[in-house]
């Protein structure tokens, strides 16, 4: 197996543990998770024929609602969280007040099991599916049916209501097709084959984009080009059961019978990450905060993972930097009679050729020293290297090997500062020396003949210029000879 890959997908997934994950036990399978959208986030489970509420934290239910027949099916909670929908395998749906016991409303009119309820976006108005292949729209204040299509032609199993227009639903169905319904209209608007039974289906924020699940596939429609296909995925091995989707909208959630959970992102729809569960899942949820991931499974068993909020994290991983007063201590203190002041020591810094002599790289010394700021303004420091190298006696290995470049620099340093009295003593073992061991190239580089010439020149400036010297010398040693006074003996 190849080691996987680690994104920032990965990493922020793997937050959500929390410690082992809590295990709740429900009393049957569980069909639907739904948190509540306003705070403090409670989610409602419906397992069996009860629907249980719990705290984000919480290992026992805050509160049931167990007044069902026979199995309830799909609570789901209201925009403003104050009211909670339910269907039941009776056929009736109930609507119920969070903080009450019994229903508010019951609402008859389906014939077999309903499956699916949720309200639309107005607050006022409920729909509803069924196993009698019908859909129906419920109006909340007066209990009654407002209209009802039965288009599909098998079990009604799932469900959406548009978040941007108040009149819109979706519902899928184990016929195959996903139909989009305007209440304002007698017939559905849209419908797309998914080619497998639709278990779940999901309207993107916006409104634009659906997505639906069925058989081993999540398919991605554009519902404004009418419904056209714009991605299928086939991530899962065996059905597809639920979908959800993060709070930014930017990853989709798939749960499936194959106990994975996939994560993709919904600009490549590519998965960026999936978890495995002990077995098949029925339904999930993602709290509105992105905190908690709840998943629903087949043995009735909840898995409830959190993730630790972000800025406890960062604060615990940055090091605690020590307090302003730490920094000002001492400050303020003035010096007492008998305390005498330590003074830190200073650090030299060393120039670059000293480094390089004191490792004895005496070939990189004088290249140090030839660089053309050293050269022109302090040759008293070119020529004290050269002066050191000397008595270390390597002066003659450091000017060996050199190119033509390097030859030439050395000759126009020389030729131009050989005649300054205070560098001649140096200067001339250094001409003596590179003529000696550039002496068999001479020929071969013009540049070289050339400095080697006006070396040359200046070597015999110098020596006319001292004969002269020398004579002057000489005028002035008969001069002062004849101002001494004659003693008398």
């Amino acid at each position: 197996k190849l080691g996987e890959k680690i994104t920032q997908d990965t990493l922020y997934w793997r937050g959500y543990k929390g410690g082992t994950p809590v295990q709740i036990k429900e009393f049957g399978a569980v069909n639907k998770i739904d948190f509540s959208p306003v705070p403090p986030y409670n989610y409602a489970v419906t397992a069996s024929s009860r629907i249980h509420i719990y705290g984000r934290y919480s290992q026992e239910p805050i509160k049931t609602f167990s007044r069902f027949r026979d199995a309830a099916y799909c609570a789901t909670y209201r925009d403003d969280g104050r009211l909670l929908a339910a269907g039941s395998e009776d056929s009736s749906i109930q609507l119920f007040d969070v903080s009450g016991k019994a229903p508010l409303r019951e609402f008859d009119g389906h014939t077999k099991a309903v499956h699916v309820v949720g309200f639309l976006s107005d607050k006022y108005r409920i729909f509803s599916g069924g196993d009698d292949y019908s859909s129906i729209l419920w109006d909340i204040p007066s209990a009654t049916e407002v209209i009802s299509y039965s288009e599909h032609t098998d079990y009604v199993r799932c469900g959406c209501a548009s978040k941007v227009n108040a009149d819109i639903f979706v519902t899928g169905s184990y016929d195959h097709t996903v139909k989009l319904f305007d209440a304002r209209t007698k017939g559905s608007v849209m419908t797309i084959e998914h080619g497998h039974p639709v278990e779940s289906v999901l309207l993107f924020p916006s409104g634009g984009l659906l997505v639906s699940a069925g058989g081993r596939y999540v398919k991605v429609w554009d519902v404004l080009k009418g419904g056209q296909l714009l991605v299928s995925l086939k991530n899962h091995h065996k059905t597809v059961t639920c979908l959800c989707l993060n709070s930014s909208g930017q990853r989709l959630l798939s749960g499936s019978l194959d106990r994975h959970v996939k994560i993709y992102s919904t600009t490549s729809y590519k998965v960026v990450h999936s978890f495995n569960y002990a077995t098949s899942i029925l339904s999930l949820a993602l709290s509105p905060e992105d905190e908690t991931i709840v998943v629903g499974m087949t043995n009735g068993v909840l898995n409830v993972k959190h993730r630790k909020p972000e800025e406890r994290n960062e604060k615990s991983q940055k090091k605690r930097q020590p307090a302003y007063r730490t920094y000002v201590k001492g400050r303020t203190y003035m010096p007492k009679q008998e305390d005498f002041s330590v003074s830190k020591p200073v650090k030299r810094v060393l120039r670059k050729y000293d480094k390089l002599l004191k490792s004895f790289q005496s070939s990189k010394a004088l290249d140090a020293v030839l660089e053309p700021p050293i050269m022109l303004h302090t040759p008293e420091v070119t020529v004290a290297v050269m002066q050191e190298l000397h008595r270390r006696g390597t002066l003659r290995s450091a000017l060996a090997g050199r190119d033509e470049k390097q030859v030439n620099l050395l000759l126009t340093f020389v030729a131009r500062r050989v005649i300054e009295p205070r560098f001649t003593p140096v200067l001339v073992t250094v001409a003596d020396m590179i003529t000696d061991i550039y002496q068999p190239v001479v020929g071969q580089s013009a540049i070289v003949d050339k400095q080697f010439l006006k070396l040359q020149e200046a070597v015999g400036k110098e020596i006319d210029y001292q004969e002269e010297l020398l004579e002057v010398l000489g005028m002035m040693d008969t001069l002062f000879a004849t101002f001494t006074k004659k003693r008398d003996t």
